[in-house]
């Protein structure tokens, strides 16, 4: 008996043990297939756009020691464009042309300051010309907004020069727009994602170390992804504006000294030696002093220590868009209104000028079907914006605009031909403090498969006689030796980007009132 009760135990033991150990493998088996709960990836067709415009960032403050998130989440993962430019080196104007791709010769932009006359020989100015001219009605976020489309739309930051209204501008479902610009003690309009009326609420933010402004823009951008953005929602739309690096340049509270000693960029032109060759308002700048170098090392100091906060928007931007499930559905486009003057031809600070650091800006897209760790050559313009976005939107894009769409670079297969030129303008205004010339100027900036050139047109003023500039930057990329002296006017290569820069300079949308002959895409494509 006592033997039978022992083996019934061990029966009952090992029973117990088998359906343990079953019971242990199942759980196994779950853990196996369990992962952690993610937001499911966006299923919309038209991918969600994030627009990041800098402010006076030069073409060689995007680099790995400057700005290494930015590298990392878009540079290596995306591609850069070795030869994007902007056609007038100025915030506002450069800011109409990508709301509208446009030249400013088309949009009559052509200043920071608040002008608007319905004349149409009276030059335009600030958001009172932009807003003067009906651009508000049709522009980037109308085209992009119900009902042309479906995006969800959204700006942050920086609208344009001399916005100082309460009022909302059409096509924009989230508005928290600058209407005194700063780092600090800075004011804005904020209609909160309100879409009631188009009435924003003005909000002071004062001295606090949560008042400096690219961490406050940071916040709301993040609160528009998370709010809008989602597998099942309409795609968004985001133009985020900081003012970094924008004089005064002041770092955010933890980036105060993070680049201490940092020396600006010594490029063979900076503090020219010889001058002779360039226009006479080059030829009167002196030398620079130690004092002066000094200035300039600390200028760059003070941008890139700015720049510190936007390059941590960039990555919270990927972040939540990872967090959301719509990253893999996302362009991300980062780039400058303009670029900026350390010292190069004498030049100690500033833009609005033809050469190179001013005209040329940093510019890399990541997104779907983009080749990560890309580079692309082709000349690059800010009249493109509008057209690629209408592209990925697979909406129209309008018969106004001047330029092309990107995605054929991005996605592939590359075009078969593009644009060999564009065109760089400005125009004088002495009640604009960050405009030094005083005389207006036309120029081509020209690149085939055999040379790269730039002739600059400059208006002849009394007494004057005409000023040119003329460089073979294929030789001569910094700018040193002026040619034109040297060249015949009537003999290639002089003659023919004279003609080519007179279609530039008159060229108008490709639109059916237009004579294909007149066209911008047809200027710039010429042999």
């Amino acid at each position: 008996m006592e033997a039978s009760s022992q083996r019934t135990g061990q029966v009952r033991l090992v029973l117990m043990l088998i359906v343990g150990v079953a019971a242990a493998a199942a759980c196994v088996v779950a853990l196996m297939w369990w992962k952690a709960p993610v937001a499911p990836a966006q299923t919309s067709p038209q991918p969600n756009i994030i627009f990041i415009l800098a402010d006076d960032m030069r073409k060689d403050d995007l680099n790995p020691t400057y700005m290494p998130q930015t590298t990392t989440e878009l540079v290596k993962k995306g591609m850069s464009f070795q030869n994007a430019f902007v056609s007038n080196a100025l915030c506002c104007p450069s800011r109409a042309t990508i709301m509208r791709g446009q030249y400013a010769h088309n949009t009559d932009v052509w200043f920071n300051t608040n002008v608007y006359n319905p004349d149409p020989n009276v030059r335009d100015g600030g958001w009172l010309g932009y807003n003067g001219n009906g651009y508000e009605k049709d522009n980037v976020a109308t085209r992009l907004h119900p009902p042309a489309a479906a995006y969800t739309t959204g700006l942050f930051g920086k609208y344009l020069n001399g916005y100082k209204e309460t009022t909302v501008p059409p096509g924009w479902d989230d508005w928290f727009a600058f209407t005194t610009l700063g780092y600090y003690n800075y004011d804005v309009t904020d209609n909160e994602g309100d879409t009631t009326d188009n009435i924003g609420i003005p909000k002071h933010f004062g001295s606090r170390n949560s008042d400096y402004s690219t961490n406050v823009l940071n916040s709301q951008v993040q609160e528009f992804i998370r709010a809008n953005a989602a597998p099942d929602k309409p795609p968004i739309f985001a133009y985020v504006a900081p003012y970094a690096p924008h004089a005064p340049a002041t770092p955010g509270p933890d980036d105060k000294n993070t680049f201490n000693g940092l020396k600006a960029p010594r490029l063979p032109s900076f503090n020219e030696r010889d001058v002779s060759d360039k226009p006479p308002w080059i030829q009167s700048l002196r030398r620079f002093s130690s004092d002066d170098i000094a200035n300039i090392d600390q200028r760059h100091e003070n941008r890139v220590e700015s720049l510190q906060a936007v390059d941590d928007l960039v990555a919270a931007v990927v972040r939540t868009l990872g967090e959301k499930g719509v990253l893999p559905n996302t362009y991300i486009v980062f780039t400058s209104d303009n670029g900026f003057h350390h010292g190069e031809h004498r030049i100690r600070y500033g833009k609005a000028r033809p050469y190179e650091e001013s005209v040329r800006v940093p510019l890399v897209i990541s997104g779907p079907g983009v080749a990560a760790g890309s580079t692309n050559e082709n000349l690059v313009l800010n009249t493109d914006y509008l057209p690629t976005f209408m592209e990925l939107a697979e909406e129209q894009t309008p018969p106004y605009v001047d330029g092309r769409s990107l995605v054929p670079i991005l996605r592939g297969p590359a075009p078969t031909s593009w644009r060999t030129a564009i065109l760089i303008e400005g125009r004088k205004n002495s009640a604009d403090p960050e405009i030094v010339l005083d005389r207006n100027y036309n120029g081509i900036r020209k690149s085939t498969s055999s040379s790269t050139s730039k002739y600059i047109e400059y208006e002849s003023l009394s007494g004057s006689g005409n000023i040119r500039e003329l460089y073979d930057l294929s030789a001569d990329p910094y700018e040193l030796t002026n040619t034109y002296s040297s060249a015949n006017p009537d003999v290639p290569p002089l003659s023919d980007l004279r003609a080519q820069l007179n279609a530039l300079k008159g060229c108008h949308p490709d639109d059916l009132a237009t004579p294909v002959n007149e066209s911008c895409q047809t200027a710039e494509d010429a042999p």
